[in-house]
């Protein structure tokens, strides 16, 4: 393992766990869409998101509870490849739009948590393996099992590909599992897998103006 720091652009993935989708399905058929997407639904979490591991992550004030987004993803290697794995927390406030996410509810400051190391790809036999377990106060809140994906690693890299291009140092994740759990200031979120070093947050209220 060695130590990571996102160098490019950091971009999550949604509707990629079948879970999710078929729970989004009806609405994907009404206006403005009317049909479910045919290409992968990205979007960004900017810079001023990103978090390490055994920071404390702030929550904006009046907002209750964060969404808690567990998920690995993969770091872009020089050939457009996969160079590695690494644990996730894309944090959100809870929202109710998918297609389109609002920045406001996405890039919040500080909400991304990232994992203290990357696992190298060459060490990985199939991302489909892939298991991680989410914990709030120690407490089990969340399995994520990876061979529920939609598109698994490699297909969402080349369907990714087909209409954008990803440089080296680009950090792609592989989507958040339906039945995200919600936390509140204080509570402490431990993502795990087998083969990675477990990602740490705490979540604290932003200070009363």
């Amino acid at each position: 393992m060695s130590a990571f720091l996102p160098r490019g652009t950091v971009y999550g993935v949604l509707l990629n766990f079948r879970a999710e989708l078929d729970a989004m399905a009806a609405q994907m058929h009404q206006p403005p869409y009317q049909a479910p997407p045919k290409a992968p639904v990205l979007y960004v979490k900017t810079a001023n998101t990103w978090s390490p591991h055994g920071s404390a992550i702030t929550m904006p004030a009046g907002v209750p509870e964060l969404e808690v987004g567990a998920t690995i993803a993969m770091v872009i290697g020089a050939d457009n490849d996969i160079e590695g794995f690494v644990l996730m927390n894309d944090l959100s406030i809870p929202h109710a739009s998918f297609f389109r996410p609002p920045v406001k509810f996405k890039c919040v400051d500080g909400v991304l948590g990232i994992g203290p190391a990357t696992r190298d790809a060459q060490t990985v036999a199939d991302p489909a393996a892939f298991r991680l377990e989410v914990r709030i106060n120690g407490a089990l809140r969340q399995s994520v099992d990876f061979a529920a994906l939609v598109r698994d690693a490699s297909q969402l890299l080349t369907d990714v590909g087909a209409f954008m291009t990803l440089g080296h140092g680009d950090v792609l994740m592989l989507g958040c599992d339906a039945g995200r759990p919600l936390a509140r200031a204080g509570d402490r979120i431990e993502i795990s897998s087998p083969g990675f070093e477990t990602l740490i947050n705490t979540l604290v209220q932003e200070a009363a103006a």
